[in-house]
């Protein structure tokens, strides 16, 4: 008798046309897909930013030029170059340029701390550094212990003409003083960095669907974050899959009407890296670029200025724009199809925003692991199931117990997932990379799932003590590494509390070395060493904390206590 998974029941669930299998050998890399639309759809806007078009065209140029700079700057195959900025038009240009350089994409959360970019720069041996200026003096503080040569700095009106270019960089820079002072000698400016490539000569290296094109940072078990090794065609599966899975609400976009989709997710988290900027290359889609989801008023402003078919959101922003008075502004009629991923989705915010804009929201499963994509409700559903639907094309998911073994249908078990978009491994850390991958070729993700009769699963439980806090992982270790160096701290626990806005958030219980520490000293700390997103909600202070004969805190009880 064949298991579950070998199976695939879930086949049955496909919508028409959906195919059973892609096929990633179609590219040989990334820039062979890119540089195909790059020909094909010269003409057509690629990206929409503030009021202004830029095309496939200009995209091309300018990504092969800023390509020869870099390799201008003696940056040889497989050299990593970090990008550390909000969603303009130089993100994907940048991108571009990397990859055809032959290089390796760092992606990089510009809200990190100097801690946390140090880390990351130093793990990923990243040679140079794509930043934007708001963010320039967190790289002051760390620049010198790392082994970043080359600084190349962005402002945001660096591609919106001189005119508006200027008046935009000026209200950044003196209005809105979002841009601290900071001094980086030898810093180049992006808009000089094109100047001087314009004058290098762009050599094509060889790159093949094994070479590595992004390393993709996530968190770790052991509070250290981990750069997943993304391929060339890790990617290229992803794309070709979220495409063939889109296809049926896609194909109603009007005959001649160019298919939209909302960027609003952050270009450094792989979800919008894959489904937003490379799965609109491939299609000749435009992209409406939002530099910031959380100004709710902004990003409704924009959005009643297009026309747009696609819309991949998180739980959060999906709500918050349901929920706000100017929601009615934007003409929602166009959308067709609507995914969440990155956390779960709730069923009252799904619930609404099906009433409102009639189109459901397609639940979705992934992780930076699999390049992100792994499941998906069909996009045809109508209603909302609060299940993570059904492995994508040329993916295999199965749930399995603590020896690997594949549990009974209906039955709870570690998700486990195989297919063409699943990482090569973790970078440097091939303990790390045995601890998930098995024998044969299955990623543990760690999530306790169930699937049912007809392949759909569900997610029940986190194996790890991994904390989803608005679409981001938050690993407890990494908080309390940062708040025990805390003078006053003598040991401290984190747990994720369920939070309506952000699916969980973050309580941080502390026993008290000194007496007179307080709370307020405790959110400054974590505040200067933390991101926004990995901060506590909740501080709570006790005598001791819940442990194990030998010693281990107990985390779940900490959960369960109210």
């Amino acid at each position: 008798m064949s298991s579950p998974s070998s199976a695939r029941p879930w086949l049955s669930a496909y919508p028409p046309g959906v195919p059973t299998d892609i096929d990633p050998g179609q590219y040989r890399s990334l820039v062979h897909l890119m540089e195909e639309a790059f020909g094909r759809y010269a003409d057509r806007p690629a990206y929409s930013f503030m009021g202004k078009e830029i095309s496939f065209g200009q995209t091309d140029a300018l990504s092969k030029t800023f390509a020869a700079y870099l390799q201008s700057l003696g940056l040889a195959k497989g050299d990593r170059v970090a990008v550390m900025m909000p969603n303009t038009p130089q993100y994907p240009i940048v991108v571009a340029a990397i990859l055809r350089a032959g290089l390796v994409v760092v992606n990089v959360n510009p809200l990190y701390t100097p801690r946390e970019l140090e880390h990351q720069l130093k793990d990923s041996g990243a040679k140079a550094i794509v930043i934007i200026e708001n963010f320039a003096a967190t790289l002051q503080q760390c620049i010198g212990h790392t082994p970043v040569k080359h600084v190349v700095l962005t402002a945001m009106g660096d591609l919106l003409g001189w005119a508006k270019g200027a008046l935009v960089n000026y209200v950044v820079r003196n209005v809105k003083k979002m841009v601290p002072p900071f001094d980086l000698p030898g810093a180049v400016r992006f808009n000089d960095a094109l100047a001087r490539g314009a004058r290098a000569t762009l050599r094509q290296p060889e790159i093949g669907p094994d070479d590595m094109a992004v390393l993709q940072y996530t968190g770790g078990t052991t509070g250290v974050s981990k750069g997943a090794v993304l391929l060339h065609r890790n990617i290229i599966a992803n794309v070709l899959q979220s495409e063939a899975w889109n296809d049926p609400v896609m194909k109603k976009v009007p005959e001649g009407e160019q298919s939209t989709s909302v960027c609003a997710l952050p270009l450094y988290h792989i979800f919008a890296f894959t489904v937003n900027m490379m799965l609109s290359l491939r299609v000749g889609g435009k992209t409406i670029l939002i530099p910031n989801p959380r100004d709710l008023p902004a990003v409704l402003k924009e959005l009643s200025k297009h026309r747009f078919h696609s819309f991949p959101a998180v739980n959060t922003l999906f709500n918050g724009l349901v929920n706000h008075p100017d929601f009615a502004t934007v003409d929602w009629s166009h959308l067709k199809v609507s995914v969440g991923g990155g956390m779960a989705v709730q069923s009252a915010t799904a619930r609404q925003w099906l009433e409102k804009t009639g189109c459901p929201i397609c639940e979705g499963y992934g992780l930076s692991e699999t390049s992100p994509s792994a499941s998906c409700n069909p996009t045809t559903s109508t209603a909302f199931t609060g299940t993570i639907g059904v492995p994508l094309p040329s993916t295999s998911m199965k749930c399995v117990d603590d020896d690997g073994n594949e549990v009974p249908v209906g039955q709870p078990g570690e998700i486990a997932i195989r297919g063409p978009q699943v990482m090569a491994g973790y970078w440097q850390r091939p303990d790390e990379t045995a601890k998930v991958m098995t024998a044969d070729g299955f990623f543990k993700t760690g999530d306790v799932g169930i699937m049912d009769e007809r392949g759909y699963f569900k997610i029940v439980d986190r194996k790890k003590d991994m904390i989803l806090c608005a679409g981001f992982n938050v690993y407890p270790n990494e908080v309390e590494d940062v708040v025990a160096q805390l003078p006053g701290v003598l040991e401290c626990a984190v747990v994720g509390i369920p939070d309506e806005k952000a699916g969980e958030a973050i309580k941080l219980v502390i026993v008290k070395k000194d007496p007179a520490l307080t709370e307020e000293q405790v959110r400054a700390h974590c505040r200067a060493n933390l991101t926004g997103y990995k901060q506590p909600k909740v501080v709570e202070f006790r005598t001791d904390l819940p442990k194990t004969p030998v010693g281990k805190i107990l985390r779940r009880e900490l959960r369960d206590s109210k």
